[in-house]
C-alpha cells in the first residue's frame, strides 16, 4: 500500500519559543511530569540527544503500550522545526514500517503559534490502514499537546 499522508495545523496562544522548548526540547522530563497516569519515562537510548539519537518512550502499567522508540531526524532551534521517525512499538503492531512526523510552530496572530505538522504512514507490503486506526493515534498525540499547552497556559513563566 501506499505511504498515507496527514498534514494538519492547530492554533496555540503559546508563542513559538515555549511551544518549541516545552514539546520539543524539554519533553522528556515534561511529559512524564504532566501524564503520570500514562508516561512512565522518556530516556535517550543512543546518542546523544540530538539528530540521530533514538528515545524510548516508557508506558506504565495498565498502558495498552510497553513503549516504543522514535528517531531524531531534525531539530531548528532558530526555524522551531522537529521530526522525528518512530521506528519500533506496540504502536506499529505489526502494520506499519515506521511512522515519521514533520513540526514546525510558526508565529500566529496574537503573540500564540500555528503548528503545522506532516505525519507519513508507511504500512508493511500487503497491509491496508484504517482511517479509525490514524485517527485514534492522531487523538492521543493531540491529548499530549493539549495537556502541555494546557500548562503553558496556566504557566504563563514555564519555558520562556
Amino acid at each position: 500500500m501506499a505511504i498515507v499522508t496527514i498534514i494538519e495545523e492547530s492554533v496555540t496562544a503559546v508563542p513559538p519559543t515555549r511551544a518549541f522548548n516545552a514539546m520539543v526540547l524539554h519533553a522528556d522530563t515534561l511529559l512524564p511530569k504532566l501524564m503520570p497516569q500514562a508516561i512512565k519515562s522518556i530516556e535517550i537510548v543512543e546518542g546523544d540527544g540530538k539528530v540521530g539519537s533514538i528515545k524510548q518512550i516508557n508506558f506504565v502499567e495498565g498502558v495498552p503500550m510497553k513503549s516504543l522508540k522514535h528517531r531524531i531526524d531534525e531539530i531548528d532551534e532558530e526555524t522551531y522545526k522537529y521530526s522525528y521517525t518512530l521506528i519500533e512499538g506496540d504502536v506499529l503492531a505489526g502494520k506499519l514500517e515506521k511512522v515519521s512526523y514533520e513540526l514546525q510552530i510558526v508565529a500566529g496572530s496574537n503573540g500564540g503559534s500555528i503548528i503545522k505538522s506532516t505525519n507519513k504512514y508507511y504500512p508493511l507490503v500487503d497491509v491496508v490502514i484504517s482511517e479509525e486506526e490514524i485517527r485514534e493515534g492522531k487523538e492521543k498525540a493531540g491529548a499530549a499537546f493539549k495537556v502541555v499547552e494546557d500548562y503553558l497556559i496556566q504557566n504563563p513563566d514555564a519555558y520562556i
